[in-house]
Parts: C-alpha cells; sequence; structure tokens
C-alpha cells in the first residue's frame, strides 16, 4: 500500500473517531428476528402474556447474538483489505480532487480545517461503508 493510500486510510480513520462512527455488518438483522421471532412464538402458545416473555427473551437472546459485532469504524478501515483501500481512497480522492500534501499531519490539518470539505469526506466514507461493505452506521451519543 502506497503512502497515499495509507495517508488516506487513516485520514478516514480520523474522521470516523472524530464523529465517533460504529458500525455493524449485517449483524442487527440477526438480533432483530431473535427477538421478534420468540415474541412471535411466545404469542402463539401463550397470548399476550406468552408475547411479552418471548420478545423479552428474545431479545436478551439477540443482545447476546450481536455482541462485540458494533465496531468502531477506524478499526473496520484498517481491517479492509487492499482492493477495498483502493476502492475507498478512489472515491475519497474524488472529494480531495487536486489537494497536494507532504504528510497524514499535512493532510489531516487540510481536510479538518475546511468544514465543507470535512462533510464531504465524511459523507464519501459513510456512503463507502454503507454501499461497499453493507453495513450499518451508527453515531455514539
Amino acid at each position: 500500500m502506497g503512502p497515499r493510500i495509507d495517508d488516506v486510510m487513516k485520514l478516514c480513520c480520523e474522521l470516523s473517531a472524530n464523529q465517533q462512527i460504529k458500525s455493524t455488518v449485517k449483524g442487527s438483522g440477526k438480533g432483530a428476528a431473535a427477538a421478534g421471532g420468540l415474541a412471535f412464538a411466545g404469542g402463539l402458545m401463550g397470548g399476550p402474556l406468552g408475547i411479552a416473555v418471548g420478545g423479552a427473551v428474545g431479545g436478551l437472546l439477540g443482545c447476546w447474538l450481536t455482541s462485540g459485532q458494533f465496531r468502531p469504524l477506524p478499526q473496520i478501515i484498517m481491517e479492509l483489505s487492499p482492493q477495498q483501500q483502493q476502492k475507498l481512497y478512489d472515491d475519497l480522492m474524488v472529494i480531495l480532487g487536486d489537494i497536494q500534501w507532504t504528510d497524514l499531519a499535512q493532510l489531516t490539518a487540510l481536510v479538518m480545517g475546511n468544514s465543507m470539505l470535512k462533510q464531504q469526506a465524511t459523507a464519501a466514507l459513510i456512503g463507502y461503508i454503507s454501499k461497499e461493505l453493507q453495513a450499518e452506521v451508527h453515531y455514539v451519543d
């Protein structure tokens, strides 16, 4: 991986850490299915009280199934394959355009110092994560 791609990946990490973004790849569906499925089964077997009990048990099961799947976006970015990193780099270079930088610190200062550029780069990053990785993006409160 070239130094420019490495700089852009680290910029993406900085952007996502700054915005406190977490992501999960196809994990939330399992948790929701467990909660809904057990609530449905409980309703069939026990009526309204069965729905409540099934939903509670299903919610706990869903929580257990998806625990640890929400990871900080910087971690996901650094685990991308070289091909995925190249695609993300290409997407961000459309935004960064003709910006010239000598090192990561200068690139980070240029992007973070320009609110429009920062917003566009963050949107491109989230778009890539959502579209290419089919991941759900969450902002930490």
